[in-house]
């Protein structure tokens, strides 16, 4: 595919029924499952065929409480509602604060290691390996199933070291990130010259740049994306709430504003998991479950894309 149309790559995945299927015409790994449990929207990783739930968990801000224990707990909370839910990936990096120690106490506390997708980064000018290994202390983990890049901060130095770690069998899969629409070049000139597993990109009903080039160069090279800030930071959601949802919100089966956001973004063939963060373990759960119901088709994502347009 390389000419992009956006309208019908987006076709292509229109709602085949209550099971969320994509299109039959779509590659593999494109195609949601109709085997997950609880009837969770499975996406398959491009590079390597396993498949993931299409709801993570993220850890920016959120997971950064120190040493407080009742915060601690409730953290803990937050990744029980979220794996009994039916997610596995969770996303942190070395500059979140204290998340990678939250996150490593939580799945001690759930003795939860296999149930996680553990996903991370790497973040210094220099070589890597020294904070990786901090990274992976903190998380109790001898293995991530991901790391990346963050914000290509000595990508050089780093994206070598990973793939390194890769064909060494310490590391399952290799990306590299940006956020808030940064350096968008740059991380494209990356996709092409790089055989990448995963990107992260900023991505949502109003911040939609992606979705003319960098989701598509994806698609075509098969590269998983993950999607952050889906809220912005939590300022869509606020700002749409107390506005009543569109009445077609009932036919998707979404009871909020952030399982409308969710599902809009989850539709596109070329987005493999947003990774949503929240303080609430009601909301954890309450994200997850956009990923069960009928899978938007592109009128719909045109019209969430639209209703959203004008209240925010």
């Amino acid at each position: 595919m390389s000419e992009f149309d956006r309208r019908g790559f987006l076709k292509a995945s229109a709602s085949l029924g209550a099971l969320g299927l994509l299109a039959s015409g779509l590659p593999a790994w494109a195609q949601g499952s109709s085997d997950a449990p609880s009837e969770v929207l499975q996406k398959q990783i491009p590079s390597t065929g396993e498949e993931i739930p299409a709801v993570g968990l993220g850890s920016w801000i959120t997971f950064n409480v120190g040493q407080d224990i009742v915060l601690r707990n409730q953290c803990a909370d937050v990744m029980s509602a979220f794996f009994d839910a039916g997610g596995r990936m969770i996303d942190s990096s070395p500059m979140y604060g204290s998340a990678q120690d939250v996150i490593g106490y939580g799945l001690d506390k759930l003795g939860a290691r296999d149930r996680v997708f553990s996903t991370d980064k790497v973040w210094t000018a220099g070589d890597g390996a020294e904070q990786i290994a901090e990274t992976s202390d903190r998380w109790k983990v001898e293995q991530f199933d991901l790391l990346q890049v963050h914000n290509l901060l000595g990508i050089n130095e780093n994206l070598p070291l990973l793939f390194r770690m890769k064909d060494e069998g310490q590391l399952r899969h290799v990306g590299v990130t940006t956020s808030h629409g940064r350096r968008t070049e740059d991380l494209i000139a990356v996709m092409k010259n790089e055989r990448l597993d995963f990107v992260q990109v900023t991505y949502n009903p109003i911040d939609r740049k992606v979705e003319d080039y960098l989701l598509p160069l994806a698609y075509d090279r098969g590269i998983a994306v993950i999607v952050n800030r889906p809220f912005r930071g939590g300022s869509l959601t606020e700002r749409l709430e107390g506005q009543p949802l569109p009445e077609f919100a009932a036919e998707l089966e979404a009871k909020s504003w952030a399982q409308l956001i969710l599902k809009y973004l989850i539709a596109h063939p070329a987005v493999t998991c947003p990774i949503p963060a929240t303080t609430k373990p009601a909301h954890a759960a309450e994200n997850m479950a956009a990923a069960t119901g009928p899978l938007l088709d592109d009128k719909m994502r045109e019209q969430i894309a639209a209703v959203i347009g004008v209240l925010v």
